[in-house]
């Protein structure tokens, strides 16, 4: 694997890589770098020579998988993830690799050493796996979350998942068995994300499931104050404008 390009848009990160790259293999060409999705789709849809893409799947604008939407890359790819949903699909086909960030030299190695195994059959079936995960991105809604856990990243599946809470810059999930892990995305990454059939956004501290909501309380000032089947951090309060917006959601996601 000599001609390389890279889709990265953190510049300390396209720099590591480059220089991993060079480590392991000093005769490495960086044929581009690659910063948002506008600019991979221009650069694709032109004759490209290289042995593997690096790719990050969250661009400054976009999901990277939005440029295979439009331009077709034959070339084999290697996404590079920051534990998320995408990560766990990844984890369970072999023929496709993953680095899941922070990665090490050692790892980069590794998932070099496997593409350049692959038969051309395999690489095709890798192709059609992109494709599929292109299409289920369509979808658009988040079943998945990778978390960090001790030394460990743990798949925690949205069907467990009770609340998000954020306070003081610090995001958390809860799980109805009353677990609770660190997430590395904002509330509002998170509101674009989840199913709005099954989640809602309370207040700035809190998204709430269906699946976790006890009963309802009027609270003062024609606000609700909404109690879970667990204990939360503090009391979510419903405000007055967003009301209206909570009762639709939750008759409409009990009709269906």
């Amino acid at each position: 694997m000599r001609k390389v390009v890279i889709v990265e848009d953190e510049t300390a990160a396209a720099v590591n890589l480059r220089s991993m790259l060079l480590n392991i293999n000093p005769d490495t060409e960086v044929v581009a770098v690659l910063e948002s999705v506008e600019e991979s789709i221009e650069f694709f849809s032109k004759r490209v020579d290289a042995d593997v893409v690096f790719m990050d799947i969250h661009l400054a604008d976009g999901d990277s998988f939005r440029i295979f939407k439009s331009v077709d890359v034959d070339i084999p790819i290697i996404f590079t993830t920051a534990y998320d949903e995408y990560a766990l699909e990844a984890f369970k086909v072999n023929s496709i690799d993953y680095l899941l960030k922070p990665f090490k030299e050692d790892d980069l190695q590794r998932a070099l050493d496997k593409l350049q195994r692959l038969t051309a059959a395999e690489r095709s079936a890798e192709r059609e796996r992109i494709d599929k995960m292109v299409e289920e991105d369509g979808s658009g809604a988040l079943k998945t979350l990778l978390v960090r856990y001790k030394d460990k990243i743990i798949p925690v599946d949205m069907s467990s998942v009770a609340f998000f809470y954020t306070f003081a810059e610090r995001v958390t999930l809860t799980t109805l068995d009353g677990v609770t892990y660190p997430v590395d995305k904002t509330l509002e990454a998170l509101g674009q994300q989840l199913s709005s059939e099954d989640f809602f956004r309370a207040n700035r501290q809190f998204i709430v499931a269906r699946r976790a909501v006890k009963d309802i309380a009027v609270w003062f000032g024609s606000r609700l104050a909404l109690n879970l089947t667990l204990e939360t951090p503090e009391r979510i309060i419903i405000s007055k404008a967003r009301v209206p917006d909570f009762k639709l959601w939750l008759q409409s996601v009990h009709r269906g």
